[in-house]
């Protein structure tokens, strides 16, 4: 077994729109490597730095991303016994290209949706107000089922609809 601890920078591009780690961040790897009848297991845990902005109020948010990693390297000469894996891994002149493994375990535990506190209230949908910071929060609004009984209203006082028909139940009389 050997312990590898390092700081590495790493490449652009990993994230999605809401939260990503930027571009040369330096990721903190600590790892086992320990040799396998197979080849050589890779196991330990990688700290990046995030950034992004809160799925609810867009404010700008900052965090750290803890991984646990591992993932076999197969000696050239045992890689036949995978088959058709496409994710074997394979040491290629006694190398193991950890990129890969480092990458794909940093994207998938990134959060779809990223808050900056548990409870964000988020954003009015009809002003855009941050709802943290205005407190008690309300627009009035007319319900669009109920808008045809707003030209009741308008009607004339005189006891006659817009028509010119009186009360009544024929038309012309007010009986």
């Amino acid at each position: 077994m050997r312990r590898l601890r390092a700081r590495v920078d790493l490449p652009a591009g990993l994230g999605t729109e809401m939260v990503w780690i930027p571009a040369g961040a330096p990721a903190e790897l600590d790892l086992r490597l320990e040799s396998v009848i197979e080849g050589v297991l890779v196991s330990g845990t990688v700290n990046a730095p995030l950034q992004g902005e809160c799925a609810r109020c867009l404010e700008p948010l900052s965090d750290t991303a803890a991984v646990e990693l591992r993932e076999l390297f197969y000696y050239a000469d045992r890689a036949t016994d995978v088959g058709d894996d496409e994710d074997a891994r394979v040491l290629v002149d006694d190398h193991a290209d950890i990129e890969p493994v480092v990458r794909d375990a940093l994207v998938l535990t990134l959060p779809l949706s990223p808050l900056c506190r548990p409870d964000c209230a988020g954003l009015c949908v009809d002003c855009g107000a941050r709802l943290d910071e205005v407190g008690d929060h309300t627009h009035e609004r007319a319900d669009p089922r109920w808008a045809a009984l707003s030209t009741l209203v308008d009607e004339e006082p005189s006891g006659r609809d817009p028509a010119g028909r009186g009360r009544g139940q024929f038309p012309g009389s007010d009986v």
